[in-house]
């Protein structure tokens, strides 16, 4: 039987041609014979934030019986809010990490391009977890990770004025970010768990292990077990982060004292306002007011 015959069949690739320093589409244009065997194919380049969002809805309305999101993790996320929320059936979601980060790739075996090609190819699909976020006034979706505090002051400091320079720009952002440390409170509750008021230097809700590429945020997060693995850092000197921030690369860091990990399947917070919030790599001004993970909520190409 042919590949062509056990490929997916209509499929979309949305691609961030801006991913990678700009080098996306480069690095997406010598995989695309083989991505043809998978189906039918229809390749729509980004213009600009948002448009991968808006290209995926149209795929799934479309009837596509799969998107592709060829980028890094700000493509993904937008892709994601796109297919989400779903009602039974809809688009399988591929990927093709042609960009910076690449974080959520690592969990679930596609961080080579090539080995996403050939999953795409075969076919075969396996469901992930997904987080909803709802904001005062609107309702967000992420795949990988959602963090406040430092994390996503590095965040922004990367997206303005780093990317170009890859993996090594969100280490050389926490370096900078350094200057600016400070600990904030934070209020929530976890599942029906006592409210808590915490001082925070970070703290990060995580469906999945990596963040900023390699760095382990959360060793012992699965995209599959349903569960939001909470990991949230105390007030810190800026020495002591310094000399912490090497132990991320191993998972270790969540042995240091000042490192507290949880699991839950929701959080709700208290009123905070607007704050600037990371998800899967874009950096958002959110009033946050919740946060769920949908247990298979997508198909995954893998």
């Amino acid at each position: 039987m042919s590949a062509r015959a056990t490929g997916v069949g209509n499929i979309r690739v949305i691609v961030n041609g801006a991913a990678g320093g700009g080098r996306g589409s480069a690095r997406l244009a010598p995989h695309l014979d083989r991505l043809r065997d998978a189906g039918a194919l229809e390749i729509r380049e980004t213009t600009g934030p948002g448009h991968a969002t808006a290209l995926a809805r149209e795929a799934a309305a479309a009837g596509s019986t799969a998107v592709v999101a060829a980028g890094g993790d700000g493509t993904l996320f937008e892709v994601v809010n796109g297919l989400l929320p779903k009602d039974g059936g809809g688009p399988a979601l591929g990927i093709v990490p042609v960009g910076t980060g690449n974080s959520f790739v690592r969990d679930v075996g596609l961080a080579d391009p090539a080995v996403a090609i050939e999953a795409i190819v075969a076919g075969k699909t396996r469901l992930v977890d997904a987080m909803l976020l709802e904001d005062d006034d609107r309702v967000l979706y992420a795949i990988n990770l959602v963090s406040l505090g430092f994390s996503a002051t590095v965040g922004s400091l990367v997206n303005r004025r780093l990317k170009p320079l890859g993996v090594p720009g969100y280490a050389l952002a926490v370096f900078a970010t350094l200057a600016s440390l400070r600990p904030f409170r934070l209020g929530f509750m976890l599942d029906e768990h006592p409210a808590e008021q915490r001082d925070v230097t970070l703290i990060a809700f995580c469906n999945s292990r990596y963040t900023g590429g390699n760095m382990m945020m959360a060793p012992a997060a699965d995209p599959t077990d349903s569960w939001l693995d909470v990991v949230t850092i105390a007030p810190v000197t800026r020495l002591r982060l310094l000399r912490a921030f090497p132990h991320i690369f191993r998972g270790t860091h969540v042995q240091l004292p000042e490192v507290t990990t949880d699991r839950a399947r929701r959080v709700s917070f208290a009123p905070m306002g607007m704050v600037d919030v990371i998800a899967d790599g874009e950096v958002l001004g959110l009033e946050l007011r919740s946060l769920e993970v949908l247990p298979g909520a997508l198909e995954l190409l893998a």
